[in-house]
């Protein structure tokens, strides 16, 4: 016997993620119709039904009518569309997240760490390809989210960046569907084995075991890209790391995420009081991993103010 909307709703809720997906799927049909009612027979209606399962995900939570739950869905796909429409006018702004309205909701993976499906969704992004996985764990699971911040760290251009975060959210939204009825409970003991690694990691570089942890952590062919352009090896890292720590500045983790062998750290910077301005207030480090070192560290800086840093 077929389950009703609100069944499905109250059951994804709860933490079945393939109620979820059969909540959707039953729904595709009119949210693409929407779409192309909006958008014409392109790409991009395709894209807006895929945001709108991603978005639906987020904030399933919010919906007051689970009965009404196809009405719901095909007012995200619209407001998709618009969203869609109005960024297709040509405006003076150097990127494209300056077209949207004020964020006052949580950021995506604010709400996935407080939903059921966080685990779900942390395995599906595990699937992507390293290109995809890079650009969409720093686009919604890190503050280093701007396209600009993005290409300076996977060192492509920013077009690049948004074809990518594209793919992705349709690749992600396949892979969701595909692994509905897998569990994944470990994911969130990965989480906090990253946070303690990246801990321990900034400890010991800051302590006396700085040259061990170069050698051991870190490939011999290492590179090193800052700001977008190659800075060169482990002895370009040394530099970096003894202009930094010889001024007396200190490293305060503020978040790590990974994904497979991609991983990402989110760091303050603690300058003395006596240079307060030495460095910027915080960084991101992309690392891309082989055979359990790192191959590649990308570096990009935080220039906003940030109390307590």
């Amino acid at each position: 016997m077929l389950r009703s909307d609100e069944e499905l709703v109250t059951s994804a809720l709860t933490g079945e993620v393939s109620a979820f997906v059969v909540l959707t799927e039953r729904h595709r049909a009119g949210m693409r119709a929407t779409a192309i009612a909006v958008l014409g027979y392109t790409d991009e209606a395709e894209d807006a039904v895929q945001d709108a399962v991603l978005t639906a995900l987020q904030r399933l939570s919010d919906l007051r009518e689970p009965a009404a739950a196809g009405a719901w869905l095909r007012q995200i796909v619209r407001n998709n569309c618009l969203m869609r429409l109005r960024q297709r006018q040509p405006v003076p702004v150097a990127e494209p997240e300056s077209l949207l309205p004020p964020a006052d909701d949580p950021r995506p993976d604010e709400v996935i760490e407080r939903s059921h499906a966080r685990d779900w969704v942390r395995h599906a992004v595990g699937l992507l390809s390293p290109a995809l996985r890079e650009v969409t764990l720093l686009r919604y699971f890190t503050e280093f989210r701007s396209y600009r911040q993005i290409a300076q760290l996977c060192g492509i251009p920013e077009e690049t960046v948004g074809s990518r975060l594209r793919d992705g959210r349709r690749a992600l939204t396949r892979t969701l569907q595909e692994s509905s009825g897998d569990a994944h409970p470990e994911a969130d003991l990965e989480a906090d084995g990253h946070r303690r690694l990246a801990r321990q990691h900034l400890a010991a570089m800051q302590g006396d075991e700085y040259e061990r942890v170069i050698e051991d952590w870190y490939q011999p062919d290492l590179s090193v890209v800052a700001l977008g352009g190659l800075a060169g090896d482990r002895s370009a890292l040394r530099l970096m790391m003894d202009y930094t720590f010889s001024a007396g500045v200190g490293i305060r983790l503020r978040d790590a995420t990974a994904s497979g062998n991609v991983l990402v750290w989110e760091t303050d910077f603690l300058n003395p009081a006596s240079d307060p301005d030495h460095c910027p207030a915080g960084s991101a480090w992309l690392f891309r991993m082989s055979r359990g070192r790192v191959a590649r560290l990308a570096v990009a800086y935080d220039t906003g103010v940030r109390s307590g840093s």
